[in-house]
Order: structure tokens, then sequence, then C-alpha cells
């Protein structure tokens, strides 16, 4: 195993990117001793973690026409632009199986990052608290204002991009001083603040959290700090950046699949050079 930490963006359906990366790793059998991702990043780290390569890309491909899986009417119907019980359950349980033996069995350390809803701060599960229905992984992945907050062990949880967008430091505050950070944004992007009127709205629909709407506020200066701090981290040689190559042209919601496959070729593509080129960081 590679004692180095493997640090995973989300961003929504711009994860295929990830999941190429992902796939190589596994063909060229690099598993990392410590996983920590967000969001998308933590979904595609649960087959890698399980050694399902193709896994992540069937998933996230074959059903993206199927209204169960995101879909206005899915958020009319359910409360949820994407289908989480089609996503977290349907799926895993029944139609592209998850192998739980070898994911509860691995040796990995794998964390999962959350946003508490009451505090305003990022939190992080373990494999441990991974259930059959994922519910970890649910909230991780709920976005601000298409999803259900959801309730575990006690917290109120959403996105965990909200607050720790880029993991990192919590990768080396757990010990890991060299990462490979996977990022699903081209190099030079920016997050802009939020407008005023999603401002407003999210002031009405979660008054009740004021410490998530100060988050959500703030989360462009988070999110472009951590680029720095990750600039700063690649320049000292502690960390192997893996970022798209080429423009993007698939969004957080993106529904074409023939997009999607060409990001998942993408990622992989661009992990196979980082291996190449990189190869003393992460052996």
């Amino acid at each position: 195993m590679i004692h180095k930490g493997l640090v995973l963006e989300g961003g929504g359906m711009r994860g295929l990117y990830t999941a190429g990366v992902l796939d190589l790793f596994l063909e060229k059998g690099m598993i990392f001793d410590y996983v920590i991702g967000v969001s998308a990043g933590a979904c595609n780290a649960v087959s890698y973690i399980s050694r399902q390569k193709g896994r992540n890309k069937i998933v996230n491909t074959a059903y993206v026409d199927d209204w169960r899986y995101m879909s206005l009417k899915s958020l009319v119907k359910n409360g949820s632009l994407f289908g989480m019980d089609f996503i977290f359950d349907e799926i895993p349980n029944r139609k592209v199986p998850f192998d739980f033996e070898t994911f509860n069995s691995s040796p990995v350390i794998f964390k999962i990052g959350v946003t508490d809803c009451t505090t305003g701060k990022p939190l992080y599960f373990d494999k441990e608290d991974i259930d059959r229905k994922f519910t970890v992984l649910r909230a991780s992945s709920s976005l601000p204002l298409v999803s259900p907050i959801v309730k575990f062990k006690g917290y109120h949880l959403l996105d965990g991009g909200i607050t720790d967008p880029i993991p990192v430091r919590q990768a080396i505050t757990d010990g890991y001083q060299k990462t490979v950070i996977v990022l699903t944004r081209n190099k030079g992007y920016q997050k802009e603040p939020i407008s005023h009127p999603l401002r407003l709205l999210l002031e009405k629909k979660y008054r009740d959290y004021p410490g998530l709407i100060e988050a959500m506020i703030n989360r462009y200066k988070i999110y472009n700090e951590t680029l720095d701090y990750i600039d700063e981290l690649e320049h000292r040689g502690q960390a192997v950046v893996i970022r798209p190559s080429e423009k993007l042209e698939v969004d957080r919601f993106e529904k074409n699949a023939e997009k999607l496959i060409a990001l998942f070729d993408q990622g992989f593509e661009d992990a196979s050079a980082a291996y190449e080129l990189s190869f003393s960081l992460l052996s």
C-alpha cells in the first residue's frame, strides 16, 4: 500500500473525472492507505476501496437518463434533485452490486467530509460509519436547496463541499504530510461569491441554521484559499495534483452521457500522465 493521503474533491457529475483517475490507480495496483473525500469524491472512493474497477463509470452513466437518478421530477416528488434512494439503495444493492465484504475488510482508512448545519463547521465520519444505505454518503452529497437535510447520529447534515471542499488540511492533520489531490476544476479556476438573490433564498430556507448560512456565504473564500494552499504544497513537493488538463465541458448536473464518458477518459489519461511523471512521490 502507498503511505500517502489521497484527497478527493466533489463536484457532482464532474466526479466522472475522479472516477477515471481512480480506475487508473486500480489498474496500476495503487492502493493508498488513507483516503478522504467529500460529496462525489467520497462516492467514487467507496468503489475504489472495494476495488471494483469500472463500477463508478457504470453507476454515473448508465442511469443518467432515468428520472430516479437526477431530475426535476425527483425534486418535486422526493424533495431531492438527485434520487437518493435510487442512487444509494437501489443501485448498490440490486442493479450494480457493491462489494461490501471487500470494502469492510479493507485496511484503508477512509474519511467522509460532511457539513454540520447547526455549527456551520465540517465533520468527518469514518469507513465504519457507512451503513447498507450509505447514509453518510447521502449527507455528504446533499446539496443545499435541492436536497433535504440528512439526520444522522444526532446531527443535521448537508454537502461536505460547503465547509471543506478539498479536505487536504484534514489529511495533513491526520498525519499524511504528502498527498495526492484529485481536483475537478481546471487550473486557474476561482469560485465567485454567491449572488444577492441566492443569499436571500438561503437566509429564508435555512433561517434556523445561521452557522450554515454563514458557511455558504463564505464558501468561495474557503475554496479559493484552499486552492492557494494546494499550490504551495505542490511547489514544496508535498503534493501531486491531478486536475482536468482540458477545458471542462461538464457541469455539476450534466446528463449528456457522451460528455460524461469523455470526462472519465480524460481523468484516466491525466492520471496516467501523472503516474509516469510523479512516480517518485507515489512510490
